[in-house]
C-alpha cells in the first residue's frame, strides 16, 4: 500500500510502498479516505529534539483520519465491514485506575498511532475496535477527518460552563480558530480571539469571535478589563504555548476564573503564581488529548446537529502524494487545516 514514512533518523518524510497492516483478532482495519497533517506531523518532518527522544522510524506517520472498515476482527462485536467511521488515536491500557475510573485520556501506558506505532498516512491502518467512532452520514468526510484536533478543542473548552460567559482564546492556530467557533456555538457571551497574525484573525472572525485583539499591537489586559467591567475573562483557553501567551492567560482571567492550557511550551515558562494564580484564586486545567468517550460523542452531536461549522478552518485539501505542499503551506502561515485525500 501507498503511505507516507518517515524512513530515517533525519529530517524528512517519503512516498513509500509499505505492507498492508494485519489486524490482531480486536482490531479492525480501515480504508483511509482523507487525513489532517497536525503539528506533530512537522516536528517529526524535521527531526526535532522531541521527535529524535521518541520515534523509531521506520514509521507510517499519521493520526487523524477517517475512513471506510473493509476488515474487523474475530473478537470484534460493535464494528462491521462498511462502517464509516473514525477513530481515537490514543490507545491506552484499560485496565490501570485511571482507565477504570473515567480518565483513561491520562493513561500513563498511552501509544499514539502514528508515533509510537503505524499510523493513518497510508492507504490502511489498523486500529482497537475499542477506539472506533461510527460516523453520521451528515458529517463532511473533510470535518470527520480532523476529529482528533477538534476534540482537543472541544476537551478544551467545554470543561466547565461557557453559556453566558466571556471567553478568550490566546492563539488561533486550527485548534484556537476551532474553540472560537465551539465557544460561540456553547453559547459564550462574548468570544475574544488574542492572536498576533492577520490571516487568523480573519478566520477567527469567520468562527464567530466577537472581539479579535493583536497582541502585538493591541493592550490585551486593558482591552479585555474594558470589555468585562474591570473583571477579567470567566474563561481563557491558552493554546498557543508560547511563554507571553501563558502569562497573558493568568493575567486577563477574572478572579476565581478558569484557565485552561492546552498549548504546548518548548520549554519552562516562568509564572508569577503567588500574584497571578494563587492570589486569584485561579481554576487551572491541563488538557491532554480528548475525554474518552465523552469528548468524541459530544463533538459527534455538535457536528452532526450544524451547531458549529468548521469548514473556513480547513484551507487546504490535497492529494496525498502532494503532503509536502501542505506542509510547506502550515509552516508559511499560509494554510490553518491541511486534509489529504487518499481516494
Amino acid at each position: 500500500m501507498r503511505a507516507i514514512v518517515k524512513r530515517d533518523a533525519a529530517p524528512g518524510l517519503s512516498l513509500a510502498d509499505v505492507p498492508r497492516p494485519e489486524i490482531r483478532s480486536n482490531e479492525v482495519l480501515i480504508r483511509v479516505r482523507k487525513a489532517g497533517i497536525c503539528g506533530t506531523d512537522l516536528h517529526i518532518f524535521h527531526w526535532d529534539e522531541w521527535s529524535r527522544s521518541r520515534i523509531r522510524p521506520p514509521l507510517v506517520l499519521g493520526h487523524e483520519f477517517m475512513g471506510e472498515v473493509v476488515e474487523v476482527g474475530r473478537l470484534v462485536q460493535n464494528v462491521s465491514e462498511g462502517d464509516r467511521v473514525s477513530a481515537e488515536g490514543h490507545l491506552v491500557c484499560g485496565h490501570c485506575e485511571l482507565c477504570r475510573t473515567g480518565n483513561s485520556h491520562v493513561c500513563p501506558e498511552t501509544r499514539i498511532i502514528g508515533i509510537d506505532r503505524d499510523g493513518a498516512f497510508a492507504d490502511f491502518v489498523a486500529v482497537p475496535a475499542t477506539n472506533i467512532i461510527p460516523l453520521p452520514a451528515s458529517i463532511d468526510d473533510d470535518h470527520a477527518a480532523v476529529f482528533d484536533p477538534l476534540g482537543n478543542a472541544f476537551h478544551t473548552v467545554l470543561h466547565s460552563e461557557i453559556a453566558g460567559r466571556s471567553v478568550a482564546i490566546v492563539g488561533c492556530g486550527p485548534i484556537g480558530l476551532f474553540a472560537v467557533g465551539i465557544a460561540r456555538a456553547a453559547g459564550a457571551a462574548t468570544v475574544i480571539a488574542i492572536e498576533p497574525h492577520e490571516d487568523r484573525r480573519a478566520l477567527a472572525r469567520k468562527m464567530g469571535a466577537h472581539l479579535l485583539l493583536d497582541p502585538t499591537v493591541d493592550d490585551v489586559e486593558a482591552a479585555i478589563a474594558d470589555l468585562t467591567r474591570g473583571y477579567g475573562a470567566d474563561v481563557v483557553c491558552e493554546m498557543s504555548g508560547h511563554p507571553d501567551g501563558v502569562r497573558t492567560a493568568f493575567r486577563i482571567c477574572r478572579n476565581g476564573g478558569h484557565v485552561r492550557l492546552l498549548g504546548l511550551p518548548k520549554g519552562a515558562i516562568e509564572v508569577d503564581l503567588a500574584r497571578d494564580v494563587i492570589f486569584k484564586g485561579l481554576h487551572v486545567y491541563g488538557v491532554i488529548g480528548r475525554r474518552m468517550y465523552d469528548t468524541w460523542i459530544e463533538m459527534r452531536n455538535f457536528l452532526a446537529a450544524s451547531l458549529v461549522d468548521i469548514e473556513p478552518v480547513i484551507t487546504h485539501r490535497l492529494p496525498m502524494e502532494r503532503f509536502e505542499e501542505g506542509i510547506e503551506a502550515m509552516e508559511s502561515g499560509e494554510a490553518a487545516k491541511v486534509v489529504l485525500s487518499f481516494d
